[in-house]
């Protein structure tokens, strides 16, 4: 238990983990957990590594159990309010062993990632031929059932499928490195979430996700309801790029005109910082070739709606207890309590969560595109 009505289980073992033993979960001392919208997330894990009976004089009773190998999975889940959330289904990479001197000073740590991570074990060259992005996105997913991954595959708003005859799609690297590089031509993030149940993870390959209903208000300096102990703002007015230029069409063999006129993100702030800053901001030439007209401008849309997507942000500390819920990322999020400019709605970048016997808390980063609170209120 941890906290008030908090608590963690675990599974662990190979492919198909089970739950860790009782004994197992006693020596537990800290958890910390990271999930981004970009790259894979990780975890760090802390046990108490002591010796006290005959069968410890050969070794350490968490290294001969045999649970943390390398390449185990691993699936921690935490109970808030009677709802269990999946908080990592990720491989154990390394293991540190650090011996102590006195009782109760060894420690175990393990280090891991998400299950993405066996996508990324093995380099090829490969043709996806007659296959647009989306459908090689999902077959790449598909191939990895046993890892219990779900495809979420968003088709980008201009896509060009393939014919044999002009083209055909090569992969060169691993799996996750060309659902990225495919994600990256449309401004587009590849991840893997773990759950909605243990077990089972979700594969989100499409845009950043603005749209949904916004998470429980962070509250700054209003009393009682206040739930962040500390934030901090960084406004960086450098960020939105405008991209243009000409391209030779590859199916006509004309000179067409390439150009992006404002971001297609859904707009968080009242002030975005490419139309507040027009006259300042930066122009970029697009310079990629052998496309035609219709992928060329979605990638230089592309572009400039990864430009602002970092404008604004704020890096801040969550007692979950007083949250009363667990912050998730890759989702959106009021803020109250700092002022109108940057009060407001935010994009949550990135959270890693710090859990030890003690307390729970959340080291949290948002960003948004300028500044301005686009609603008077925000959920609580």
């Amino acid at each position: 238990m941890i906290g008030q009505g908090i608590y963690l289980t675990m599974l662990t073992g190979p492919t198909v983990p089970a739950p860790a033993p009782p004994w197992l979960l006693e020596s537990l001392e800290s958890v910390e957990v990271t999930h981004s919208d970009k790259g894979r997330s990780g975890f760090q894990v802390i046990f108490q590594a002591g010796r006290s009976g005959p069968a410890d004089a050969v070794d350490f009773a968490l290294l001969r159990s045999q649970l943390f190998k390398a390449f185990n999975r691993i699936v921690i889940t935490i109970t808030l309010k009677g709802v269990p959330r999946v908080l990592m289904d990720g491989i154990i990479t390394q293991q540190e062993l650090a011996p102590g001197t006195e009782a109760g000073s060894s420690r175990l740590t393990l280090t891991g990632e998400d299950v993405s991570l066996m996508m990324d074990r093995e380099e090829k060259s490969e043709e996806h031929p007659a296959q647009d992005e989306t459908v090689i996105a999902k077959k790449i997913i598909l191939s990895y059932a046993q890892y219990g991954l779900i495809p979420v595959v968003i088709p980008p708003f201009l896509l060009d499928p393939p014919l044999p005859i002009e083209r055909i799609p090569t992969q060169q690297g691993t799996d996750l490195d060309y659902l990225q590089d495919m994600a990256k031509r449309y401004a587009y993030v590849f991840y893997v979430t773990p759950g909605p149940v243990p077990l089972a993870n979700t594969a989100y390959w499409g845009p950043p996700i603005r749209e949904k209903v916004p998470q429980r208000a962070l509250t700054v300096d209003m009393g009682s309801a206040t739930n962040v102990d500390s934030i901090n703002f960084r406004n960086n007015s450098l960020a939105p790029t405008l991209v243009s230029g000409k391209i030779q069409d590859r199916h006509t063999n004309q000179s067409q005109p390439v150009r992006s006129f404002t971001s297609t993100r859904v707009p968080l702030s009242r002030e975005p910082a490419l139309l507040a800053n027009a006259p300042y901001v930066k122009r970029s030439q697009f310079r990629q070739c052998g496309l035609n007209t219709m992928q060329a401008s979605a990638r230089a849309q592309g572009m400039t709606d990864a430009s602002v997507d970092d404008v604004v942000t704020a890096t801040g500390d969550l007692n979950v207890i007083r949250y009363g819920d667990l912050l998730k990322p890759r989702r959106p999020v009021g803020l109250r309590g700092v002022g109108f400019q940057y009060d407001g709605l935010y994009y949550v970048k990135k959270v890693t969560h710090r859990i030890t016997r003690e307390e729970y808390k959340q080291n949290f980063t948002i960003s948004r595109e300028g500044t301005g609170s686009t609603t008077p209120v925000v959920p609580v």
